[in-house]
């Protein structure tokens, strides 16, 4: 029988990381360590397997450099980072096997594959205009999600279209909607914990695909078995279309 994987868990206090800790041991799991902010994560990595991430876009950088100077795979579930932050920590992961996700849900990312199947075969079907709506709890701090961002990403590519088509809300006297244009709602409130939402619409008929999320133990067991399945890989940028070998 295979030993469970250590996992050294950064943010450990936070909703996702109380998730995690909760079904590790389901998953055949154990947590080695879990930091959080003032903690020394450099005093526990060498009991780690695996290294998981989520705590603030400002802190995945050093995490990142920490697991290359001792070459652990890294798990990265933080969201919300800069153009800058994201580019300093693809530098620092070169030579690592690593999973960087907005969404470690199994049904988030059969929405992924999904929704590049409709923009792709929808590409030749007339005049199709297309609309993300995610809504969030009200503590959420970034918008978009991280996993409307992976959304946006595939129509942008799907569609051939620049990140200027993305049309943030609407106010105010806007005129007739352009075709290449993508529209974004983020809505906060309650304690929601993830609804998603890519709206298809053309003349006559409208497709709809969304997930729903009702708890956080989804993105906990997804994120521990990205871990589990990191730990036997070559060293690489992965999504969890590649852990549920959907690529």
């Amino acid at each position: 029988m295979s030993q469970p994987i250590r996992i050294l868990l950064n943010g450990a206090k936070g909703r996702m990381g109380l998730a995690i800790i909760n079904v590790a041991a389901s998953e055949k799991a154990v947590i080695a360590a879990g930091v959080d902010q003032g903690d020394n994560l450099a005093a526990h990595i060498g009991a780690a397997d695996v290294v998981i991430d989520f705590s603030f876009h400002s802190a995945t950088l050093a995490v990142a450099q920490l697991c290359a100077q001792h070459q652990k795979p890294l798990v990265i579930g933080t969201t919300g980072h800069t153009a800058e932050e994201k580019a300093a920590i693809t530098a620092a992961i070169q030579g690592l096997p690593v999973v960087w996700a907005g969404n470690y849900s199994v049904g988030v990312t059969l929405l992924n594959a999904l929704v590049r199947q409709a923009a792709r075969s929808l590409a030749d079907a007339g005049r199709w205009d297309v609309e993300v709506l995610e809504m969030h709890h009200r503590l959420k701090k970034d918008a978009p999600s991280g996993t409307a961002e992976t959304l946006l990403k595939i129509l942008l590519e799907e569609r051939k279209l620049a990140k200027e088509a993305l049309k943030h809300g609407r106010d105010g006297l806007v005129g007739e909607r352009p075709l290449d244009e993508i529209g974004v709602h983020a809505i906060r409130g309650g304690d929601v914990v993830g609804d998603h939402t890519v709206l298809f619409a053309a003349e006559g008929e409208r497709l709809e695909l969304t997930h729903k999320a009702s708890n956080r133990e989804i993105f906990a067991r997804g994120a521990v078995r990205a871990a589990r399945w990191l730990k036997s890989q070559p060293a690489g940028l992965y999504g969890m279309e590649d852990v549920l070998g959907l690529k």
